[in-house]
């Protein structure tokens, strides 16, 4: 709140600006409070007849770190502009991008880089503050007066969702129910390497009508503290109690989960019967890193070699070369048997992940189930698009803070195509998700 009366007293002198022209220019962002996942429309009006403005969108995450990004443009013959027709000439994207000012936001100048902007809780909203100044400036630098602004509430559930934190056995994490009676189809919902608990996925695969557990699996409370080693026992608890549960339609559930998460997905439709649908968001074919243990079974980890690791001038690693290869035979015990899952796939990558090589993994999972005579994948396959596939108009990040290495890694990606992948998965991930799951 001492973020936004800072942002809103900056900005206070300009307001009296507002009032000197004959005619008044005013923004309008509809809905003015939405889900996240969600288009909004935005539109000026009242300006001069091709007259230049910079439009810029300014939001702070719940630690107050501010995050900003700028487009420009020029307003129509009538002295208007609508953000769903009108292209960007400049700024931090071009073109037609009726949610680019939202996808493009980044730490501002004064913050330390490579944050990322998700949302911590999810009954809260990201408060977006829209801006329109006069004339054209450069990102980063000082923008020219504000002539209209309107703020925007972007919703990560919706009402009647409900959360419940969950201790049930050796299970931690919160299920979201849709509101209703159900009963609805029941996800597993895992991100990486960045541990703890994330819940904007799950909370807005609720409000889409899913009964969605988002499930820690080290760094959260009684939970391993680092990735040393895991036992699908856990997986295979959670999947049980969520199948079981009274809101859920069975017989079997999904599961969904990006980089090591995706990977333990693959794991848990291939070796637990409860599990019949799988998305894997920019995941390996084989174990990394941490051994897995089922019962007498245990799939050895791939290990990352930091002597492939380069670090850019800026201090950038690029660890893209630095896994083990899973085509090495001396690696086959880290392989995960996919061929025995009776269930489906689906694959997201984006071929420009520069995390590690989530393409040529996904080629490998497609090869090892043809050779096993199967069909059961769907594969969506983003030129452009970065490592960290998420929920639409999420902000792209190409480099973030990697929480284990405690360095900024190299995640892949070019804003505009990242940005559209996002769109367009979460669209056919729900799909995926209903068609196998009822």
């Amino acid at each position: 709140a001492v973020m936004w009366r800072a942002v809103a007293a900056a900005s206070a002198p300009a307001r009296a600006l507002c009032r000197t022209p004959a005619r008044a220019v005013s923004v309008a962002v509809s809905p003015t409070a939405g889900l996240a996942d969600e288009r909004v429309e935005t539109r000026v009006a009242g300006l001069g007849p091709g007259q230049p403005v910079t439009l810029r969108a300014v939001a702070a995450d719940e630690r107050g770190c501010l995050f900003q990004s700028c487009a420009h443009y020029w307003a129509d013959s009538r002295g208007q502009l609508h953000l769903g027709t009108d292209a960007a000439h400049g700024g931090d994207y071009t073109g037609v991008e009726p949610m680019g000012l939202f996808w493009s936001l980044t730490p501002a100048g004064m913050e330390r880089p490579y944050q990322r902007l998700v949302p911590r809780s999810t009954g809260t909203p990201l408060k977006v503050e829209v801006l329109v100044h006069q004339g054209h400036s450069l990102p980063g630098a000082l923008p020219g007066p504000v002539v209209a602004k309107a703020e925007v509430e972007r919703w990560f559930t919706a009402p009647g969702v409900r959360r419940i934190r969950l201790k049930e056995g050796g299970v931690r994490g919160s299920l979201f129910l849709p509101p209703g009676d159900g009963p609805f189809p029941g996800v597993i919902d895992m991100y990486g390497d960045e541990g703890g608990l994330i819940e904007f996925r799950s909370s807005l695969l609720a409000t889409r009508g899913f009964a969605a557990l988002s499930l820690p699996y080290f760094d959260f409370e009684d939970l391993p503290k680092v990735m040393k080693e895991f036992n699908l026992e856990y997986f295979e608890e959670a999947a049980r109690f969520l199948q079981r549960h009274p809101k859920v339609k069975g017989p079997g559930v999904g599961v969904i989960g990006t980089g090591k998460g995706a990977e333990l997905a693959l794991s848990m439709i291939t070796f637990l019967p409860e599990v019949v649908a799988a998305v894997c968001i920019s995941g390996c074919s084989s174990n990394t890193v941490a051994d897995l243990h089922y019962g007498e079974m245990t799939l050895p980890g791939l290990r990352f070699d930091m002597n492939k690791v380069s670090v850019s001038d800026t201090g950038v690693f690029d660890i893209f070369e630095a896994l083990d290869d899973p085509m090495n035979p001396a690696n086959s015990p880290c392989t995960i048997p996919i061929e025995k899952a009776e269930g489906h796939f689906l694959l997201v990558v984006g071929e420009d992940d520069r995390m590690w090589k989530s393409s040529l993994y996904a080629e490998l999972v497609i090869r090892r189930l043809r050779q096993h005579g199967k069909e059961n994948f769907k594969l969506l396959s983003y030129p452009g698009a970065g490592h960290r596939i998420d929920p639409p108009s999420t902000p792209f990040c190409q480099v973030a803070m990697d929480r284990v290495l405690g360095v900024p890694v190299l995640g892949g990606g070019e804003s505009k195509a990242h940005a559209h992948a996002q769109e367009h998965s979460w669209r056919k991930i729900q799909e995926f998700l209903h068609l196998h799951l009822g």
